[in-house]
C-alpha cells in the first residue's frame, strides 16, 4: 500500500485501474508516432501519395489510441471496442499500404 500526495491510501487495485487505460492507448500511439518517424525520415523527396497513406495511417492509430483508452474506462460500451477495431485494422492497412508505397518509389 502507498500513500499519495494528500496522504489518502491508494491499493494496488486502484493504481492499475488508473494507469490501464494509459499502457493501452500507449500501443497504437507508438504505431502513430513509428508512421510520423517514417515521414519526417523521408524528407521533401517523399512522394504526395506516400505521405497521405503514413499521415492517415498516423491518424487511424490516435484515434484508435483515445478509443481503446476510453474504452478501458468504459468496459460496457461496445461502440468504443468497434471504433478500436476498426481504426486500428485501418491504420495496419495504410502502414502495409505504405511499405508497398516504398517499395514502389
Amino acid at each position: 500500500m502507498q500513500l499519495s500526495g494528500k496522504g489518502v491510501a491508494m491499493t494496488e487495485e486502484t493504481e492499475k485501474k488508473l494507469i490501464k487505460p494509459i499502457i493501452n492507448a500507449s500501443y497504437p500511439g507508438t504505431l502513430a508516432a513509428l508512421s510520423l518517424a517514417v515521414l519526417q525520415v523521408g524528407g521533401k523527396n517523399t512522394p504526395a501519395t506516400l505521405k497521405f497513406v503514413l499521415l492517415l495511417g498516423a491518424m487511424m492509430f490516435l484515434l484508435s489510441a483515445f478509443f481503446i483508452f476510453f474504452y478501458s474506462i468504459y468496459p460496457t460500451r461496445k461502440k468504443l471496442w468497434t471504433g478500436t477495431a476498426i481504426t486500428f485494422l485501418l491504420g495496419l492497412f495504410c502502414s502495409i499500404l505504405s511499405v508497398f508505397l516504398l517499395f514502389i518509389t
